[in-house]
């Protein structure tokens, strides 16, 4: 429709720029409704942060509410040739062994062949608990015979390895046969034609199966032999994992203590959890001063700037990690909240609670952090948490906002047009006018003139 203007042709009036600053006016409802739309979605972006985070705090908080999280323990060995590690199941102690042997599978070779001894290729290999295994080839050939075995499911494994060449000029090779699992549960036995192909003529048992042997209080009425299938032993001490490498006859001494360094850093990555948190919300919701392009003071908010929901999960969380705990404060296990809102962590005072009342250290820090689980969780839920609530609402309402804007687009887009309309029908009014007072005039002057 803007075809219809005719600026001045009659008038002189710049009309386009006459609508258009009209039509700034008109949609000055438009520009504050597209602002208040930026302004929300800002804010969905800063809340859907905090809720991140606030639910990363929760998933924290939930592990460390066990009530064995600080239980947390080092294991060290006087030998190189033995380590050991500890779970949350330890207990600090030490005990001393010595390494009888270790573990090692079962390995034979046959004697040299230049093809199995029996057409169609058969044998049978016998495990530890007497299960027989009977293998066919697909012929004489010892690659087809390597091939049966090792799809046969036995847990031997076959090689065929050269072996020199016969008399008359044949290549010759052995068979060797290898258990998949060390100790003696891998023992096996391979029969062919009813004989044990390994005790035969020319045969080997190079490696036998062994299992692992390590002796306690060695040399006493009380000393214990404990054997393993590996070189593993989970069953020394309670919650400790040994593994031996090497025979010796010298004592090993295995000791487990409680590792302060690890429990420790347990506490303060809650804290530094939960100080993300207050540290976000501090920072949007901080009163800003500037002034503008005219030098004008101005004063702007943070898109949590009176935000009550966001001011109450803040104040559930603080409360939750400092209010006393069945009548003692967080802070005698080094747990303080500071004048700043922020809470601090004092190592050295952890360290000393835990060194004379770990059971209770621990049972205090549980309930701490089962508090701060609960109130982060009331916060971030994907479903009815605070702030997830708080973001729904927003979102709805940026839905709707933006639907008024797209209403708005289509109003103003009809006024323009109804403008334009008017001041190109003014033109044309105006026109006619001109030319009636131009015929007018000549009317005139063609008059008579009486004296």
């Amino acid at each position: 429709m803007a075809g219809l203007a005719v600026d001045g042709l009659v008038s002189g009036l710049d009309t386009t720029s006459l609508i258009n600053s009209l039509m700034t006016v008109e949609s000055q409802p438009q520009t504050l409704l597209k602002a208040k739309v930026t302004s929300t979605q800002s804010a969905i972006t800063a809340l859907q942060g905090l809720n991140t985070q606030v639910a990363a705090l929760a998933t924290a908080a939930t592990t460390a509410k066990s009530a064995t999280s600080l239980s947390l323990f080092t294991a060290s060995t006087s030998s190189t040739t033995v380590t050991a590690t500890a779970s949350t199941a330890a207990s600090a102690g030490s005990i001393d062994f010595t390494v009888g042997s270790v573990a090692q599978a079962k390995t034979g070779v046959t004697a040299a062949m230049s093809a199995w001894p029996s057409d169609p290729a058969t044998l049978s290999i016998v495990d530890s608990t007497g299960k027989s295994f009977d293998i066919t080839a697909k012929s004489t050939s010892l690659d087809d015979v390597v091939t049966a075995v090792n799809a046969s499911g036995s847990g031997v494994k076959a090689v065929k390895v050269a072996s020199g060449t016969a008399a008359d000029g044949s290549t010759r090779y052995r068979l060797q046969f290898t258990a998949q699992s060390t100790g003696t549960k891998g023992d096996f036995t391979v029969l062919q034609g009813g004989s044990d192909l390994l005790a035969a003529p020319g045969a080997a048992v190079t490696k036998t199966a062994q299992d692992a042997t390590v002796t306690l209080w060695a040399g006493t009425s009380a000393e214990q032999t404990i054997t393993s299938n590996t070189n593993t032993f989970a069953d020394l001490l309670p919650g400790v994992s040994v593994t031996v490498t090497k025979a010796s006859t010298d004592p090993v001494t295995v000791t487990v203590a409680q590792d302060q360094t690890a429990a420790s850093k347990v506490a303060s990555g809650l804290v530094d959890s939960l100080n993300g948190v207050f540290g976000l919300i501090s920072t949007k919701s901080a009163i800003v001063n500037s002034t503008d392009s005219s030098g004008k003071a101005v004063v702007s908010g943070g898109p949590f700037t009176g935000d009550s929901t966001v001011r109450g999960v803040n104040q559930s969380l603080v409360d939750a990690a400092s209010l006393p705990v069945n009548g003692k404060s967080p802070s005698e296990i080094g747990i303080s909240i500071t004048r700043d809102g922020i809470l601090s962590f004092d190592a050295d005072k952890f360290a000393a609670a835990m060194a004379a009342d770990p059971e209770g250290t621990q049972a205090m820090f549980s309930t701490l952090t089962s508090r701060v689980a609960d109130a982060a969780n009331q916060a971030s839920d994907k479903y009815d948490g605070q702030i997830t609530g708080v973001i729904t609402g927003q979102q709805s309402l940026v839905t709707s906002m933006s639907k008024q804007v797209d209403e708005w687009d289509l109003r103003l887009t009809d006024r323009r047009a109804s403008l334009e309309k008017l001041y190109s029908a003014l033109e044309v009014q105006l026109s006619n006018l001109q030319s009636q007072a131009t015929s007018l005039t000549s009317s005139l002057a063609n008059l008579p003139t009486y004296s």
